[in-house]
């Protein structure tokens, strides 16, 4: 069981590694690059780090204080549940669906 997670890549695409992380609540470190940027809020949560002395400051900073990684670790699941779940996705094709209108001359 990890306590922080740290993805510190180069380039990234999505970054399943990150939404793994968070989904299990945990804090997660990383790097500023793809797809990583549009899953962690910097600060809120997790980090987002663009230099190996970025990352070593707030891995030492989460592992000092519980309170913060508990705080980001629900907040990063709460974004995963938002955002990547496939529920949301049926949601909105439902409600995307809703907007048509049946006046095509379709059968009913």
């Amino acid at each position: 069981r990890a306590a922080v997670v740290l993805q510190k890549s180069l380039r990234e695409g999505f970054g399943l590694t990150v939404a793994e992380a968070m989904w299990k609540g945990r804090a997660v470190i990383g790097g500023n690059v793809g797809g990583i940027r549009h899953q962690i809020e910097d600060g809120a949560n997790g980090f987002l780090v663009s230099s190996n002395q970025d990352a070593a400051e707030r891995i030492v900073r989460l592992l000092k204080d519980e309170k913060l990684r508990g705080e980001m670790g629900r907040k990063a699941r709460e974004t995963v549940r938002k955002k990547f779940l496939i529920t949301r996705y049926v949601e909105e094709y439902l409600d995307l669906f809703g907007t048509f209108d049946n006046n095509l001359g379709l059968p009913d």
